[in-house]
């Protein structure tokens, strides 16, 4: 068995913590309100939250596969790069995965948003739709619709470390792009050049078409992409300007 490097032991710590947390503080819901990643118009969102979200998982096996993922892919990457190096391009990619996420957020929301304005409706009045899912006097079927279009953006929270550890599978891939990694449901040996571009594609998908091929439905899937992305994009400067042929670090 791989022993576990310091750096990816304490984040696992770190975010056992606040696992244990979320299940023992305020019934569940109070460190949701807290530290989740709410969408930046929403009055639950706070700026800390852009950090603390990346240490916090919606259950068990959220928790689970996330840390499992980080101890296979994490001490690899940490014991090349060392500690510092990996922690930037952990919280890089972090960073990248909540970014791209609010984007397209932000993306869904604003032409139904103007729309709204540009219909009658005041701002006031949209928020306070959207923050008690009740409807006021005078609403248009249309507008209902719209409304309807943007309460689960507006709504919408983030956990989880995913986007950090796409970030960590892309370095991984980098430096190893010959080895063979398999998912659990589909025992095929596939080499990190393909199989981590192939897992990108499809998180690209399901967050542009809403449809899930492997995660649950609710699964942030532009984090996944944005997190991917920064990861690899950190690697590959790195790789061009700062090393060498026979050294990484």
């Amino acid at each position: 068995m791989m022993r576990i490097s310091e750096t990816v032991k304490h984040l696992i710590i770190i975010n056992v913590i606040m696992f244990v947390g979320t299940l023992s503080v305020g019934g569940g819901t109070l460190f949701y309100d807290w530290f989740a990643m709410h969408f930046p118009k929403n009055d639950a969102f706070e700026p800390w939250q852009i950090i603390t979200h990346m240490f916090m998982h919606g259950g068990v096996t959220h928790i689970l596969f996330n840390m499992l993922g980080l101890w296979m892919f994490g001490t690899p990457v940490e014991q090349v790069l060392g500690s510092k190096r990996f922690l930037f391009i952990y919280f890089s990619a972090g960073l990248g995965a909540v970014a791209l996420q609010v984007w397209f957020y932000y993306f869904q929301y604003l032409p139904n948003y103007e729309s709204l304005i540009a219909s009658g409706l005041t701002s006031d009045q949209i928020h306070t739709m959207l923050t008690t899912n009740k409807v006021l006097e005078g609403v248009s079927q249309s507008q209902l619709s719209q409304l309807q279009n943007i309460f689960p953006v507006f709504n919408a929270s983030m956990v989880g470390a995913s986007g950090c550890l796409m970030g960590i599978l892309a370095a991984f891939g980098m430096m190893n792009p010959n080895a063979e990694l398999m998912m659990i449901f589909l025992p095929i040996p596939i080499k990190a050049k393909y199989f981590i571009p192939g897992i990108i594609i499809l998180d690209l998908i399901s967050g542009i078409t809403g449809h899930s091929f492997f995660s649950p439905s609710n699964t942030a899937f532009m984090a996944h992409v944005g997190g991917a992305l920064t990861g690899f994009f950190i690697m590959w400067y790195w790789k061009k300007n700062q090393f060498n042929r026979n050294r990484w670090y």
